[in-house]
């Protein structure tokens, strides 16, 4: 008879190889390649011609990440340089091994007003409007599959693209002076970095509708209401909000990494996957912690009081 161990090993051996790929490996996969016409260096090589402001990333030793929008005299819209630099941080923040939640925030009391009208203005014609909405739906499907659990800290203003990029997050908390609105309809559009998938998932479809048809304004209270944030906090100050979230997402990320990145990534796979996938990714993921440090420390914890 195999003993326990020798069991997970060979589970894991006879997985399919698409399945662990998808989970295990899931960082640096985008969604569009050459395959589906889209070329990343040649859309890289337009968003350069697009600076101003950056996007900031501080690592804290408590696992706790930082990533700032920082574009004030814009409202902290997306440059082409922005969206560029937002691709690297989710790069350096898919290998970040003792990383355990992240905080997303805009610079100077708001969050961020979406694109910068200089580039989307330069992007007129349809190709363009697609290279850009592929190379923007690839980084925040990475962002969301990061195994952090992630907030997005909502101060003053989340318009168009930057109300977007919330719904890649894990949770929202908004100030009390701020607002969600997704304004692409007023501009002819609708969402492109797949805002309008994620947001049907977060409050569903009928409220959705409500939402993006411009009928049903968020300010924290409606947002609140209708599941669109989790918790509208205190404080208005920078540096108070930022404090306040940071206490809120510790009661989420006690504990090893390894674990806290193990269960975001079962979470992913239940969101993402089929229910049969799911569960292998979950069976899957069990053989990364289940005999390691952290499990062998809790049992003898256990051991202890019940003695």
């Amino acid at each position: 008879l195999l003993c326990f161990p020798e069991m997970a090993r060979n589970l894991l051996k006879t997985s399919s190889l698409n399945v662990r790929t998808k989970l295990l490996h899931q960082t640096g996969l985008s969604l569009y390649s050459t395959s589906h016409g889209f070329h990343e260096e040649e859309v890289k090589k337009i968003l350069e011609q697009f600076p101003g402001g950056s996007v900031d990333l501080q690592k804290e030793d408590s696992g706790i990440g930082i990533l700032t929008l920082n574009n004030p005299s814009k409202m902290n819209a997306f440059s082409g340089v922005m969206m560029l630099q937002l691709l690297e941080k989710v790069i350096e923040l898919e290998n970040w091994t003792e990383g355990k939640g992240l905080i997303v925030r805009g610079a100077k009391n708001t969050f961020s007003s979406g694109s910068d009208l200089n580039a989307v203005k330069a992007l007129a014609s349809p190709e363009d409007g697609m290279a850009l909405c592929m190379f923007m739906q690839n980084t925040l499907t990475r962002f969301m599959r990061l195994p952090l659990i992630s907030i997005a800290l909502i101060e003053g203003r989340a318009l168009g693209g930057g109300a977007e990029f919330i719904t890649a997050c894990d949770f929202r908390l908004m100030t009390p002076v701020s607002e969600i609105r997704f304004v692409h309809k007023e501009m002819g559009i609708i969402p492109s970095w797949g805002g309008s998938t994620r947001l049907v998932e977060i409050i569903g479809s009928r409220q959705a509708l409500k939402v993006l048809s411009g009928a049903l304004k968020l300010d924290p209270k409606k947002a609140l209401n209708i599941g669109m944030v989790d918790e509208v906090l205190q404080s208005s100050g920078e540096t108070e909000c930022l404090e306040e979230a940071q206490e809120w997402l510790k009661q989420f990320i006690k504990g090893p990494p390894e674990v806290i990145r193990a269960l975001k990534k079962s979470v992913s796979s239940g969101k993402e996957l089929c229910f049969e996938e799911a569960l292998q990714n979950e069976r899957d993921l069990l053989g990364t912690v289940w005999g390691g440090t952290a499990n062998k420390e809790a049992l003898a914890r256990r051991g202890k009081f019940n003695k």
